[in-house]
């Protein structure tokens, strides 16, 4: 991974879209500071789109839609999205399975839960659960004490075993009956409702996270960033990022928006 002084003004001056993750992304020991949400608000000032792409729950994302300085939000790692429509003055939700698959689906993730906990000891179901709409989210120390690694693992072959997808977050596990992913319903997204091909135009999207759920946006985007608390991850990627930010979590959010701010103010 490279230093994000490597990110060239010309690529920078390139970039029209900003995906972020928000767990330890934006958030900085599980709060939301004023530097990185200012900085979400000067970046679509800028004429930026700036989307959150999050494993965090369908009753969050509702309010991130609807309050925060972002275009759309993609949640529970590519289950929806959710666009507010200031014109409509109506909240724009598009989930890819239908509700009656969503509802059986939650029957079988109800019964993988009772497994999960019963073989984990320690791991608990996440706080934020009965906000979601597709998926199951298992705590492995956003509100317990944080399991071994060995034990995150455990709770990812539980899931597959089951026929489940499983992406580990920097606090849960998330589990789902379905081959999304956060790069899937970007792209959806994307071509719904911005006119804009993923594959065609990736070079002008950056994308920044901090875990191994964030795997498939670091391999796809040529312009992806991790915050610097992502090396704790390293050895637990899939793919990398082509840069890292030298502060952690919103810190370093914080900076690669003034990065691209700024190149968006100077000649080549």
């Amino acid at each position: 991974m490279k230093s994000l002084g490597k990110f060239s003004i010309k690529d920078r001056q390139g970039i029209r879209c900003v995906l972020t993750d928000i767990d330890d992304t934006l958030t900085t020991e599980g709060r939301l500071t004023a530097e990185a949400y200012a900085a979400l608000e000067a970046l679509q000032k800028q004429g930026l789109l700036v989307v959150a792409v999050t494993g965090r729950p369908a009753g969050w994302c509702d309010h991130i839609a609807r309050m925060w300085p972002v275009d759309a939000v993609v949640g529970e790692n590519g289950a929806f999205y959710f666009r507010y429509d200031e014109k409509q003055r109506k909240l724009l939700k598009r989930f890819l399975l239908s509700a009656d698959d969503r509802a059986a689906n939650r029957l079988r993730l109800d019964a993988l839960r009772i497994d999960i906990l019963d073989q984990v000891p320690g791991a608990d179901v996440a706080s934020d659960q009965s906000y979601r709409e597709a998926d199951l989210a298992i705590d492995f120390c956003e509100d317990v004490d944080p399991l071994p690694w060995s034990e995150v693992e455990r709770i990812v072959d539980l899931f597959t075993a089951a026929g489940a997808t499983a992406k580990v977050s920097s606090i849960h596990v998330n589990g789902w009956f379905g081959t999304y992913d956060k790069l899937t319903m970007t792209r959806t997204l994307m071509d719904e409702c911005f006119d804009l091909n993923l594959d065609r135009d990736k070079a002008s999207f950056v994308f920044v996270g901090d875990s191994p759920n964030d795997a498939p946006m670091f391999a796809f985007f040529p312009h992806a960033v991790g915050v610097a608390n992502l090396v704790q991850f390293e050895d637990h990627l899939d793919a990398h990022p082509t840069y890292v930010t030298d502060a952690p979590s919103g810190a370093g959010f914080a900076a690669l928006a003034k990065a691209l701010i700024e190149a968006r103010q100077k000649d080549v």
